[in-house]
């Protein structure tokens, strides 16, 4: 995800207590990376753990738009995939209260070590690392998930929301946040996220304009025993048509 390294601390007043997880993955593997297309469009390089800085996130009210748009609930397990600086995971943690949990997830290992860090002390946190195609999550354990400014950046998207599929429970819900630009300058166009997200089963729920030329997208994710076969799973091309 495209952030600048300006690290700036956040002070919450939550007031959980607990030791954290260890960063490994919850569940086994599931479907390899092999299993599907290439997207066909270039995929943007991680080069930080934020895209922004949290004051200027705060400022804009990015959190707060994007939990309205969300709905989420005390009680609810909610996957922040990708979850980098853990901005969205410290505030998630009181949101869903002592009764919910929030699974931070995310392949690079430099940012899952400063994300153990960052939430010592929250209880119903646990640290989660995943692979480019799969975010390695229990089945059926997960009510809500965000990707927030880097769906641009996952090498293989069919294979992740594949696998994302099988972990979110009946009526899950996934939002993904990004900027309306190309993939190469670390944005996605609503066309083509909606082709893409169509073609791994997935159907539109909500659609929410942000500030500063980003946009929150919400789908409901397919049942598990309902998504489509890897191999009938066709790219789209970056005008967001199918082959």
């Amino acid at each position: 995800m495209i952030r600048i390294p300006t690290l700036i601390p956040t002070v919450l007043a939550v007031v959980l207590a607990g030791p954290v997880c260890a960063a490994e993955p919850l569940a086994p593997a599931g479907a390899p990376a092999d299993a599907f297309p290439k997207p066909d469009r270039p995929v943007a390089e991680i080069v930080a753990p934020r895209w922004s800085s949290e004051a200027a996130r705060d400022k804009a009210g990015e959190f707060a738009e994007v939990a309205r748009g969300m709905g989420f609930a005390p009680g609810e397990t909610v996957a922040d995939i990708g979850a980098g600086s853990g901005y969205d995971v410290v505030r998630l943690s009181p949101l869903v209260g002592p009764g919910g949990r929030v699974l931070a997830e995310d392949v690079t290992p430099d940012y899952l070590a400063a994300l153990e860090t960052r939430v010592k002390g929250l209880a119903n946190v646990t640290v989660v690392r995943g692979e480019p195609h799969d975010p390695r999550l229990p089945p059926a354990s997960v009510d809500a998930a965000i990707l927030v400014h880097m769906y641009h950046e996952i090498t293989q998207p069919f294979g992740l929301l594949y696998n994302l599929a099988a972990a979110m429970r009946p009526g899950g819900r996934v939002g993904i946040v990004d900027a309306d630009d190309i993939p190469s300058r670390h944005g996605t166009p609503p066309a083509l996220l909606r082709c893409e997200l169509t073609a791994a089963g997935y159907r539109e729920t909500g659609f929410h304009p942000l500030k500063d030329g980003a946009y929150l997208a919400v789908f409901a994710a397919p049942p598990a025993d309902q998504r489509p076969s890897p191999e009938t799973i066709r790219p789209c091309r970056d005008g967001a048509t199918r082959r």
